[in-house]
């Protein structure tokens, strides 16, 4: 499913978190939204799950304007803040997630194995999750957001507390969600992170100052991507 931002804008306070925003992301893609912290990321994947409403602008998930509730079934969501039941189980969590979103009782326990293996709780899976660590549950959030095989993935900083083991088994799960037509949106402050993406949106200051193919901005700065933030830092925001 593409997504589209048209000069998308979001106040707080009279302070623009996210300031007149053109992006066009492709079905498929897999996107890093790049930014330090304040640079209007979270804003950013709220406003396209439609927690929140754009001041000014236009969203389109899949030529549907967002907000929209019928597309939460086909949206993957990971916040960068858990929200999950500490009073129940991982495998409990998901069941409630999976039942949230109308999957069949022998689809749910389907992929309630899947998802478990794929972030390594499947040991866990019984404990309850106020007993997990941060990083536990931080692989707990990435499997409710999968656990109805969505067409659209927007992960809020998926891999922050994951161990570089794990953190590699995630993005190549990530690779093969991207070629099998899923369309990924990954916000990261983790400069490492953005070779495993088709293409960067760069964020500073809620402006959007570059956007293009990861390898184009490497190739630009020489491997060194934060030299555009430095450089949009002296022109008050905007890209050279």
């Amino acid at each position: 499913m593409e997504i589209v931002l048209k000069n998308v804008s979001k106040r707080f306070d009279g302070k623009a978190a996210v300031d007149d925003v053109i992006l066009s992301i492709k079905s498929g893609e897999k996107i890093c939204l790049l930014g330090p912290s304040g640079s209007g990321k979270t804003t950013t994947i709220r406003l396209l799950i439609g927690a929140i409403s754009a001041d000014s602008g236009e969203i389109t998930i899949g030529d549907v304007k967002v907000p929209n509730f019928t597309l939460l079934s086909k949206i993957g969501f990971m916040p960068q803040n858990d929200a999950l039941y500490d009073d129940l189980s991982g495998e409990d969590n998901l069941r409630f997630f999976a039942e949230s979103y109308g999957m069949k009782k022998n689809e749910i326990e389907e992929r309630i194995n899947e998802c478990v293996a794929l972030v390594d709780l499947g040991e866990h899976r019984k404990k309850r999750v106020g007993n997990y660590s941060g990083g536990m549950k931080k692989r707990l959030s990435l499997a409710v957001a999968l656990i109805h095989q969505p067409d659209v993935l927007l992960l809020d900083e998926p891999t922050v507390g994951i161990d570089p083991v794990l953190r590699r088994e995630i993005w190549n799960e990530l690779h093969s969600l991207s070629k099998q037509g899923k369309t990924i949106l990954v916000s990261t402050h983790v400069l490492d992170e953005v070779a495993e993406c088709d293409k960067a949106a760069l964020l500073y200051n809620g402006r959007l100052i570059e956007f293009d193919k990861t390898k184009k901005l490497m190739t630009k700065t020489g491997g060194k991507i934060e030299e555009l933030f430095f450089a949009a830092d002296t022109k008050g925001g905007e890209s050279k």
